[in-house]
């Protein structure tokens, strides 16, 4: 999982990434492509 300062371009790789809050932590998850995996803070 990628630390990111800005989440933005990382969501922008994939169609199927999404933005999950958890925590006060924002994260990106892919189901079909895990390697998209990516948090900030």
């Amino acid at each position: 999982m990628k630390v990111r300062c800005s989440l933005k371009s990382a969501k922008n790789r994939d169609k199927d990434c999404k933005l999950v809050r958890r925590k006060g932590r924002i994260y990106i998850i892919n189901k079909k492509n895990p390697r998209m995996k990516a948090r900030q803070g």
